[in-house]
């Protein structure tokens, strides 16, 4: 993927930073559809190539942001060998260098996000409830919620089933499919729409 296309999909002046992270790799960066399992994916390649893939809809900010979490695997297994855990320490700490290197980048408003996350970065976005949040600001109008703003007993659909919140444990939330009748655990940030 030539750069100028790339560039469409990421906020300004981040071009130098990606340079420098490129530099001493072959990489080749697919711009993919919405998956709803994941928002990008690092793989070497047989030819010892990296592939990176990245979902086309995510706002420029969440899109560099994936792409650095991407990079950090790329760069931390290079450097430290193939055998270490893809989440490990790590990947941990070079996602951490590159974020903190790279936080001019991001609005105001999420610099301080992105600094609490860097101490400690997950392997998964949707483990965060602060980025997550951030990132869902223009969903707000729609009549989604999150599940952990429902209360026991309010009933809700998710994927076209009803369900009925029990309980917190933890924290996850317990809940029971009316259909079915089968108990199902649920994250905080399952978006999910209220029924009332």
């Amino acid at each position: 993927m030539s750069i100028s296309l790339l560039e469409k999909h990421l906020p300004e002046n981040t071009l130098s930073y990606l340079k420098n992270w490129f530099a001493d790799y072959s990489i080749h960066i697919k711009i993919t559809k919405d998956r709803n399992s994941k928002l990008g994916d690092y793989r070497k390649m047989p030819d010892h190539s990296h592939q990176i893939t990245i979902n086309s809809t995510l706002q420029p900010q969440l899109f560099f942001f994936v792409l650095t979490h991407e990079l950090a695997h790329l760069i931390a297994f290079e450097k430290y060998g193939r055998r270490i855990s893809a989440h490990g320490a790590e990947w941990k700490n070079t996602f951490r260098i590159m974020l903190l290197e790279s936080l001019a980048i991001y609005d105001d408003d999420l610099k301080a996000i992105i600094l609490k996350f860097s101490k400690s970065p997950k392997a998964n976005f949707m483990s965060s409830p602060d980025l997550v949040r951030y990132f869902h600001i223009e969903d707000c109008e729609d009549e989604s919620s999150y599940i952990e703003d429902l209360n026991a007993g309010d009933h809700f659909t998710y994927k076209n089933q009803i369900y009925i919140m029990e309980e917190k444990r933890k924290k996850n939330y317990l809940c029971l499919q009316t259909k079915s009748g089968k108990k199902y655990i649920f994250k905080p940030l399952a978006r999910v729409e209220k029924l009332s």
